[in-house]
């Protein structure tokens, strides 16, 4: 008897996305949709798997991967790199493996384990079963992974056995109990998970790729569900399938550049938009090298951009400023290699961006995303002068106007006044960004959102307040998200932009600012600042830094903290809750 590819209860089950139309539950989007974006060019007809292949037989023996530095004092594991032939062996008996225990196309898969080739492998070897990777950051604990594995349906997790002092492995088995199974790469595997990085027999591979061969795949097939931050409440299930995910990633590689000589410095959890859409996916686009790195270990960093000769890497804003301003710091590393730097999740200073380009011939790129599906890219050829890059970011569909991401001319994009739904024409004019096009995703998780994301014209609703600027408003500068505006008196004050005035303020290595309440006004401005080493900084400091740069006067910080380090979620974005919480007495 010849297996079924497909369980019959895969066939049969649907589930409601949160627009009108329902879809298969293997799938993301309507068909018709689909048939759009592959005629008109938007979508490719490759797959994941596929590309992959093309990579293996473009390059077999050059290098494709490399696992963190310091691998082994993280797992046990030692570091390793492969090429594009030893990978592809490493991922055939892994999910030979997968396959013999259980695992088939549909079936959805937690993913719990640090940047690493473990990591790399594991997402291709679900992809060639046409399983659904839900990926996590490493640093989730139980009440985090219980709640996605419900979420998700996750009828297996792949996890680590160890990792800094945590025994992974046991806490997945206490979570998924006797009816899921837990799959753990060594050292400090435990009894009753099934161990994974070991060959598989030849039997295992034979029955593997029969299976696969009948398998009926398509570009608008899951393949990943991803978790927004939960910065502001509970995570919700963004799915995504290849014809998303690629078309983001084209419109990434488009500012990047990236080539197969080309050697991709990753710093970022590889679980959503940071790590897969500015690093993993254009890799595969392209080819290249792909050095993990987890977590950020600022020495290990450093030594990989050394010893690989990186070209390519992303860091987060505060730590361009600081490398930028640190000369013994930055004399002790070797940056020559660098080319390009993406950045974003937080204003850039736009002194720092130029200090970047003008001081160390290095390009800092301007991202702006989201796991939904906003794609906005700063790169060098659109925008040239560093500090203009700095604070803008293109407005795609601009009339009269060419921007070097291919998502430009595919995107449509608005901005609509939240107070009166009337879309934002003039310059200088604020609303909330609104886009559609072929990187937005089809719709949330069913049950774990409870409003819908998109408007009556199908625009997916970003949550993020832009202003229209520049010439003819060609140009949008980030204002803030829009639950994080402070409303003191009537007077809107956006975190985001006197953060970023206070960036390089005197004696701030990092700062944050949030509203609490004032039973005249409404709410007034508290900041958050961790210093600098042996600095001090007083409330009349920051005001008076901020009046130097002409600010207005309802904006200016009325109450100062002064923290040992700023709460973030594993990607690295401000938990804003958590410090409102400190200054309201609630629960975070």
């Amino acid at each position: 008897m010849v297996e079924s590819p497909i369980p019959a209860a895969d066939v049969a089950a649907t589930d409601s996305t949160t627009t009108a139309t329902r879809v298969n539950v293997r799938t993301c989007h309507p068909e018709d949709r689909v048939r759009e974006y592959l005629d008109r060019g938007w979508w490719q007809p490759d797959t994941l798997p596929e590309l992959l292949q093309c990579r293996i037989d473009a390059a077999p023996d050059a290098p494709a991967a490399t696992d963190p530095a310091n691998l082994a004092a993280l797992t046990g594991a030692e570091p390793r790199t492969l090429s594009w032939r030893e990978l592809d062996e490493h991922i055939l008996d892994l999910a030979a493996v997968l396959y013999r225990n259980g695992i088939r196309q549909g079936d959805t898969v937690a993913v719990l384990l640090p940047n690493s080739i473990a990591l790399t492998a594991t997402y291709f070897a679900l992809w060639r079963l046409g399983a659904v990777a839900t990926p996590m950051p490493a640093s989730y604990r139980r009440h985090e992974l219980s709640g996605i594995v419900s979420a998700a349906h996750a009828t297996a997790i792949i996890t680590a056995g160890q990792l800094s002092g945590r025994e992974l492995a046991c806490e997945a088995m206490e979570v998924m109990g006797d009816e899921r199974t837990v799959f753990a790469f060594g050292p400090g595997v435990p009894d009753g998970a099934i161990l994974l990085g070991e060959p598989a027999d030849t039997a295992d591979r034979e029955r593997l790729r029969f299976y696969v061969s009948g398998l009926t795949v398509s570009v608008n097939d899951r393949v990943t569900i991803c978790w927004t931050s939960g910065t502001e409440a509970a995570p919700k299930g963004i799915p995504r399938c290849h014809g998303d995910w690629l078309a983001m990633a084209w419109g990434v590689q488009d500012g990047l550049h990236l080539t197969p000589e080309s050697v991709l410095l990753n710093p970022f959890p590889m679980v959503n938009m940071a790590g897969f859409a500015a690093s993993f996916l254009p890799w595969l686009l392209t080819g290249g090298h792909l050095v993990q790195h987890h977590p950020l270990d600022l020495p290990v960093f450093l030594g990989q951009i050394a010893r690989h000769r990186v070209t390519h890497t992303s860091m987060p804003p505060a730590l361009l400023t600081m490398l930028l301003h640190n000369e013994s710091l930055r004399a002790s590393a070797d940056l020559s290699s660098l080319r390009r730097v993406g950045s974003g999740g937080a204003p850039l200073p736009p002194i720092v961006v130029r200090g970047w380009q003008d001081e160390l011939g290095i390009e800092v790129l301007n991202f702006f995303g989201s796991n939904e599906g906003v794609c906005l890219l700063g790169a060098p050829v659109d925008f040239p002068d560093p500090e203009i890059r700095a604070q803008y970011l293109p407005r795609y569909g601009a009339p009269g106007v060419h921007w070097a991401s291919r998502l430009a001319d595919r995107t449509a994009v608005k901005l609509v006044d939240v107070s009166t739904g009337a879309t934002v024409t003039e310059v200088g004019g604020t609303g909330e960004l609104r886009l559609a096009g072929p990187a937005v995703f089809g719709g949330y998780l069913a049950g774990t959102a409870s409003a819908e994301p998109f408007d009556d014209d199908g625009f997916l609703c970003s949550g993020d307040v832009f202003e229209l600027c520049g010439e003819d408003g060609r140009y949008l500068r980030f204002v803030d998200r829009t639950k994080e505006i402070i409303i003191r008196g009537g007077m809107n004050i956006a975190p985001a932009e006197i953060e970023g005035l206070l960036a390089d303020a005197p004696g701030v290595a990092d700062v944050a600012v949030v509203g609490y309440p004032d039973p005249v006004l409404g709410e007034k401005c508290c900041a958050f600042v961790v210093p600098a080493p042996d600095a001090t900084v007083t409330l009349d400091v920051l005001t008076e830094h901020l009046r130097a740069r002409e600010v207005a006067s309802f904006k200016l910080p009325e109450r100062l903290e002064i923290v040992v380090t700023l709460p973030r979620n594993p990607v690295g974005k401000l938990l804003r809750r958590e410090l409102r919480a400190t200054l309201t007495g609630d629960q975070p």
